[in-house]
């Protein structure tokens, strides 16, 4: 699922004709920060705990921000597996919101029609949202099967990969068949927060 070698260490080169310094500029504003203040010290990588996991890594995508690689930052697979911990911003000696700036790459991403680096997390946000609009809140064995559905694609052995640590988890209480629900007051709340316009992008 995941790539054994980062893009950065790869030998095909970033086509820097495409900089687009509007875009970083753009990116700044949006996200309340200035991307020329990072120093590329790899801190926010460093405290990254899903770092191993991406194609470029925080100071990668940062980097691709400040040259205006607009391309290359929106169809990254970074963007979709930072899970929004604001590590990054805490440990950047700088105070940069890289999460803003995460989050501001997925929106463009999604409103660009561009391709996305990693589908199937997409498909799992979506599958989150669509849950928490039905009950106010996630309903885990309902997000799976419905993640499981979006993804079906990835053939029988996505499909049967979870089904061991999830019986375990049932068994022991941590997974709820039926899901709880609020008040149906607070539901229609949280559903006036969560739009249906960002499921159907």
């Amino acid at each position: 699922m995941y790539p054994e070698t980062k893009k950065l260490s790869s030998r095909e080169p970033v086509n820097m004709n495409e900089s687009d310094l509007a875009f970083a500029q753009k990116i700044g504003e949006v996200a309340g920060t200035d991307l020329n203040a990072c120093l590329t010290c790899m801190s926010c990588s460093g405290g990254c705990p899903m770092y191993s996991y991406m194609d470029y890594g925080p100071h990668g995508i940062m980097r691709l921000a400040v040259l205006g690689l607009k391309r290359e930052a929106l169809t990254s697979s970074t963007i979709w597996r930072c899970v929004g911990c604001h590590t990054c911003a805490a440990v950047c000696p700088m105070a940069i919101n890289i999460a803003g700036v995460m989050d501001y790459l997925r929106e463009e991403c999604l409103k660009e029609k561009v391709h996305v680096g990693d589908l199937p997390l997409l498909e799992f946000h979506r599958a989150f949202l669509w849950s928490v609009r039905r009950h106010g809140r996630s309903s885990k064995v309902e997000l799976m099967g419905h993640h499981k559905l979006l993804t079906l694609g990835s053939g029988p052995k996505a499909w049967f990969q979870d089904a061991i640590l999830g019986t375990k988890m049932i068994l022991m209480g941590k997974l709820h068949l039926l899901p709880s629900r609020l008040m149906a007051r607070g539901v229609s709340q949280v559903r006036k927060i969560v739009s249906g316009e960002w499921l159907d992008m």
